[in-house]
């Protein structure tokens, strides 16, 4: 094989190794994206009585909240479990804690550069809406935040704030890495109480 060969070669190997890399970074933006779609309709159905609807028949996991954030514009659907499959197309939320909305500290993970990007522009005092299954709409407060390890995050879900019943949000961190490392950020938001919504 001639030099101009080989490097033609070595040129055509790099463009496609490139090619390759580029269709998998936006593979699972777009895997995420599609399947909000789905996950709204596995919603509706949630919202109509069926307590387990699965996105798609072969899911593992069904929808069990919708939170939002209006300061931001963003909203999730929250899938049972936090299992690689299941987070890979929602917020998961871990059942080793509370009910969402139950006292106690309820765990939601998510990833850092799909569904919970948004995690690390919320702000202390920012307002996170929670609809659950049984068609309940409750707010949740902004109270804290904090950076852990993943081995001793202190997370405890017998523990919640102030008003007893509390979320916490969890995504890798740093947010702009690429590699898989052992911090993780924590957004802690306490329950508003029922009195406080009411007009005065």
């Amino acid at each position: 094989m001639t030099r101009p060969q080989t490097k033609t070669l070595a040129s055509a190997a790099l463009f496609a190794a490139g090619a390759v890399f580029l269709a998998w970074s936006a593979y699972i933006p777009i895997k995420a994206a599609v399947a909000q779609v789905l996950l709204e309709q596995a919603w509706q159905r949630t919202l109509t009585g069926d307590q387990t609807a699965k996105p798609w028949p072969w899911a593992d996991t069904w929808p069990v909240a919708r939170i939002a954030v209006p300061r931001l514009n963003r909203s999730a659907i929250v899938l049972h479990g936090a299992s690689g499959q299941a987070m890979a197309f929602g917020p998961g939320h871990m059942t080793a804690t509370p009910a969402i909305g139950a006292p106690g500290t309820a765990v939601i993970a998510a990833h850092r550069d799909t569904h919970f990007r948004f995690v690390k522009d919320l702000a202390l005092g920012d307002t996170i809406e929670v609809a659950t299954a049984d068609g309940d709409v409750r707010d949740f407060v902004v109270s804290a935040t904090k950076i852990v390890h993943a081995e001793s995050s202190g997370l405890n879900p017998t523990l919640a704030g102030a008003t007893g019943t509390t979320l916490a949000l969890v995504t890798c961190y740093p947010f702009d890495a690429i590699a898989h490392g052992p911090l993780r950020y924590v957004v802690f938001a306490d329950l508003v109480p029922e009195e406080k919504l009411l007009p005065s």
